[in-house]
């Protein structure tokens, strides 16, 4: 039922971003870092873009990610080069360290781009990313391998999946949701690490880039100085809208 009603369910919560205008005006503003924003399996640049919109308007520079559709390999390369070529150019760019903000896939590139590159990443925010557990327990995989070419299975992912568990030397936040219809939840949980932490929202897996929930925490998140890191904070009205247990039973 959560799958066939993941449609019906991001296009309610896309319709009820202006509501949510002035909420998420109060979130933290930012210092014109730089974003480098992946866009999830299949989808493009247009997906992210109202995200990156509010970024931008919080006070980020947030990059699209001009890789075209995300098609795994075939999009950022057999070994990730185009997508670590693309964050070259933005960290020679600006001078800075790039947080980055990946949706599904592309937050499990996202985490393993700060692995490949930790001396450009400031930190990663994953967005219903199935970074760990069976990968062909999500409802796409065998699309993915499809259209991919990219085979869920072999020594390739077995490596990938024991490094998954292991710290990202760099902050890390997974939003993740039980609602969701595309990825097994338990699937986005980072393990416990004194900087990692996990933050559930209420919504679909297809409409996390328009969640005014997601936006909000993804601001928060961004705001928050490396040097002086702490986990999110569920206080005043946030706690009416964030899950207060940090369970994940």
């Amino acid at each position: 039922m959560l799958t066939l009603t993941e449609l019906h369910r991001a296009s309610l919560e896309l319709a009820s971003l202006p509501l949510a205008a002035p909420l998420l005006a109060l979130a933290p503003r930012g210092d014109g870092s730089p974003v480098l924003v992946l866009p999830g399996f299949i989808t493009s640049d247009r997906s992210t873009r109202l995200l990156r919109g509010y970024l931008e308007r919080q006070g980020y520079d947030a990059q699209a990610w001009k890789l075209g559709r995300n098609l795994g390999p075939k999009a950022i390369g057999w070994e990730g080069e185009k997508l670590l070529e693309r964050l070259s150019m933005i960290f020679e760019t600006s001078g800075r360290k790039v947080s980055l903000v990946g949706w599904s896939l592309g937050g499990i590139m996202a985490r393993e781009l700060a692995r490949a590159a930790p001396d450009m990443v400031e930190r990663v925010i994953s967005l219903g990313s199935p970074f760990t557990g069976d990968p062909q327990a999500t409802t796409p995989a065998k699309l993915y391998e499809h259209l991919t070419g990219d085979a869920l299975a072999g020594e390739a992912l077995a490596r990938r999946l024991r490094e998954s568990v292991e710290p990202l030397p760099v902050p890390t936040t997974s939003i993740y949701s039980r609602e969701d219809g595309v990825v097994p939840w338990r699937n986005c949980i980072e393990p416990p690490h004194a900087r990692a932490e996990n933050i559930e929202v209420h919504g679909s897996h297809c409409g996390m880039g328009v969640n005014p929930a997601v936006l909000y925490v993804v601001a928060d998140r961004l705001a928050t100085p490396v040097d002086a890191w702490r986990p999110f904070r569920r206080e005043s009205w946030l706690g009416g809208v964030y899950p207060s247990s940090p369970s994940i039973n």
